[in-house]
């Protein structure tokens, strides 16, 4: 037999040799050499698989012409150590093992198959896959389970596949309470720890990295301390095998989920298998040690050895129901058969490489397993990602009791080839949790965070500890388990839950509300009165009570006083460009009017007392013209002042936002806060003077004063305007806008009041007064 070498360019294969080549591939399986305690029946039936598989490869026409497959199968004992050095020695062509084989010079091994334990082929290969850890994660995510325990065994495999677990879990958020390591061999003392762990956790889930050995202690020593209610979830170590549900007749792992290779069937292999004839053909060793085992009989019974059965050879294995018989590891045992096609295909394809061919004697594994492709005789695709993994896909499997035993119920897939989120396929309404109940077990620290609220860690705890904390006002959560919450655009605000941003409620004072009203018929109701009394005055403008008066200034008085009062309603209404404008012009300037009217009428009565003594002709620089003229030009000041106020910064609409959080104030901004005081200060300064000049004129001899009057109005117009500062200044939002309101009409109904009402008392109801003679003080007052 000669040696295939891998690259054929360098291989010197001898033409002499009339013999089809042979590559060796090694199983390092557990199963029955000599020095291991017992037989067991499960890496013998993936054996049996190998096998099946080489011999199907060797009559294939296809498939390696010409070159035949051995195969050298080792036990390792269950021991990582043992496997780890089988490994290596065959990998550094050191195996002294002798060949019964009709090769003639052994040949480096090509492949090896893997061990039938996860926890020594950790060991033997130094990497395994763990995609079920990481689909495992995102089942128990998928379930809402986010605070979790897990029991693993204490070896390669229960210690990486944890690992591999918690990295997945802490990506998808979920918690470990607790992580208890467990081993066969471990004394009563530490598996009574990992009770009192289980027993006082809040988790009521518990992950189970374990072999399906393991139950056989676990199990009876869950029962002993009433360990049940839990939901477990399992890996395909123990999820499915037949062995742990029979053990479980307490039904402690009742309603247990967990993901299982998907079932397929291979044509042949079962009964292959089954069929352990040929070895009793051959005179294997092998076959006596498992017709023993199988049938719990001795070939040879020593003379002293009572009771026990003598194995006649013709036992039937079709009437066993044993370990050996039961077949529901099926798609473990065709993974097997289509490792051995993998490597076969990839020999394959090596040994009728053409072009860009591997130049070592031994390829890098991950450079050509992800180019290898193709497909079962039942039609299965099989191939493998970039790192030499197989596209992960597994069956969700629930232990259901039905009439008093278990059974395996398929109840979801997932498949790692689908888009993401379409991967994991559940059909929850089919599962029958923890106590054969229908409702989702819960298992989280701490209950979801409602909308409105978000999550706070508890300090030094998990991440899936947390204490919900209530949203500030101004933000919202809109879903549950918020890590923060989002801030509102300025212009809305949070609802009463916090879990929506709703737009905030504009306040100004508008027509439709109460104090709107009332300060609009206040303002219709003073313009009114002020119409009134200029129709009186005019009916009556030939009385010596009007013109002793001036009746033009009068006219213009009650002219600027109705302007004063219709002017308070464009402070009324939502603010905009043109309001905001007009409100303050249109104030500054009709008061600016109206003051002047009061100064000139306050110089008339200073002059027309001058105008009485002897020899003064002042009234001829003061007459009717004068009058008007200085009217017009105090009015025209205030034009000016308020021009260049709207030419360099003039009032505009805004959205006050700072007085108050929850709602939006819209009011009108100054501008300029130099043209608003310079508008007011203008008219502080008339009124000032106006109140002087009739103050100076109070006392002076005539019958009917007016300065008396004038002085009294001017003293509440100053003293509502004084109080009108701090309370502007001070009010919030629409009061504002109500105080300055409230200060025109005042002040306008001052005038009003203090000047007209008099004159009018006389007019109406005094007419004998409206005389010359009375005006004049020629008649004696009685």
């Amino acid at each position: 037999c000669i040696s295939v070498c891998i690259n054929i360019t360098s291989c010197f294969c001898p033409t002499s040799l009339n013999i089809r080549p042979c590559i060796y591939l090694v199983n390092i399986s557990t199963q029955y050499l000599n020095g291991c305690m017992d037989l067991d029946f499960r890496p013998f039936q993936f054996s049996q698989s190998l096998i099946f598989a080489i011999e199907e490869i060797n009559n294939s026409s296809f498939l390696l012409p010409g070159v035949s497959l051995g195969y050298k199968i080792y036990d390792t004992c269950s021991s990582s150590a043992m496997g780890v050095r089988m490994a290596m020695a065959l990998i550094n062509g050191n195996d002294n093992s002798n060949l019964d084989e009709p090769c003639t010079k052994p040949t480096q091994a090509q492949a090896i198959i893997g061990e039938s334990y996860s926890s020594v082929s950790t060991a033997t290969f130094f990497s395994v896959t763990f995609n079920i850890k990481f689909t495992l994660a995102h089942l128990v995510k998928y379930f809402g389970w986010t605070w979790v325990g897990a029991i693993r065994r204490d070896d390669i495999y229960g210690n990486s596949g944890m690992a591999a677990f918690t990295e997945a879990a802490e990506q998808l958020g979920i918690c470990l309470e607790y992580s208890l390591p467990f081993f066969r061999t471990y004394s009563q003392e530490k598996v009574l720890r990992i009770i009192q762990q289980i027993k006082s956790s809040t988790s009521r889930v518990i992950v189970a990295f374990v072999a399906y050995f393991d139950w056989e202690i676990l199990l009876n020593v869950f029962y002993e301390h009433n360990i049940t209610g839990y939901q477990w979830v399992g890996t395909q170590a123990w999820i499915s095998d037949s062995t742990v549900a029979i053990m479980d007749e307490h039904k402690i792992l009742q309603g247990a989920i967990g993901l299982v290779i998907p079932n397929t069937t291979t044509t042949g292999l079962k009964e292959f298998i089954l069929d352990i004839y040929p070895l009793k053909s051959v005179g294997s060793t092998i076959f006596t040690e498992f017709w023993e085992a199988l049938f719990k009989c001795k070939y040879t019974v020593q003379n002293d050895s009572e009771g026990t059965t003598v194995c006649t050879g013709q036992e039937k294995l079709s009437e066993m129901e044993d370990a050996f018989t039961d077949m529901t590891l099926m798609p473990v045992f065709s993974n097997v058969y289509k490792g051995v096609y993998a490597v076969a295909h990839t020999l394959h394809d090596l040994l009728g490489c053409t072009q860009s061919c591997p130049t070592k004697k031994q390829p890098d594994p991950l450079t050509v397993s992800f180019k290898v492709r193709f497909k079962t005789k039942e039609g299965e695709e099989v191939y493998f990602d970039k790192n030499g993994d197989p596209v992960a896909k597994y069956e969700i499997i629930n232990l259901q009791t039905i009439e008093d035993h278990h059974e395996f119920v398929t109840v979801g897939l997932y498949d790692f080839s689908l888009p993401a989120h379409n991967r994991l396929a559940v059909n929850a309404a089919s599962i029958v949790w923890a106590q054969n109940t229908n409702q989702v077990p819960v298992s989280v620290c701490s209950e979801s965070c409602p909308p409105g609220t978000r999550k706070a860690v508890q300090k030094g705890k998990p991440i899936c500890c947390f204490d919900c904390i209530p949203c500030a006002e101004g933000e919202i959560s809109n879903m549950t388990d918020s890590i923060k919450c989002e801030q509102c655009h300025q212009d809305y605000w949070s609802n009463l839950r916090r879990n929506e941003c709703v737009k905030k409620e504009t306040e100004f004072l508008s027509f439709e509300e109460t104090m709107g009203i009332l300060l609009t018929a206040v303002s219709i109701i003073g313009a009114f009165m002020t119409i009134i009394i200029a129709i009186i005055f005019f009916k009556h403008k030939n009385t010596p009570i009007v013109k002793a008066n001036n009746s033009q200034l009068s006219f213009l008085l009650l002219f600027s006083l109705a302007l004063c009062f219709l002017c308070s309603l464009t402070f009324i209404g939502r603010p905009s460009e043109w309001s905001c404008v007009l409100r303050h012009t249109a104030f500054g300037i009709t008061f600016v009017l109206c003051i002047s009217c009061v100064l000139g009428k306050t110089i008339v009565v200073l002059m027309a007392f001058r105008a009485t003594l002897p020899g003064s002709n002042v009234m001829k620089w003061f007459g009717p013209p004068q009058q008007r003229l200085s009217v017009l030009a105090f009015t025209f000041i205030q034009a000016l002042i308020c021009v260049i106020w709207l030419t360099t910064s003039p009032p505009f609409p805004v959205k006050n936002l700072k007085h108050y959080k929850e709602k939006i104030i819209l009011e009108c901004q100054l501008g300029s806060a130099v043209g608003f005081w310079a508008v007011l200060g203008y008219i502080g300064f008339l009124a000032l003077l106006c109140f002087i000049l009739a103050f100076l004129a109070r006392k002076l001899p005539d019958k009917f004063n007016e300065a008396k009057f004038i002085t009294f109005s001017m003293l509440i117009f100053c003293a509502v305007w004084i109080t009108f500062i701090p309370a502007y200044v001070s009010s919030p939002g629409k009061f504002t806008v109500a105080v300055e309101i409230f200060a025109i009409l005042a002040s306008s109904f001052g005038l009003l009041f203090c000047i007209f009402l008099p004159k009018c008392y006389i007019i109406i109801l005094k007419p004998a007064k409206n005389i010359k003679n009375q005006i004049m003080g020629n008649v004696p007052v009685k």
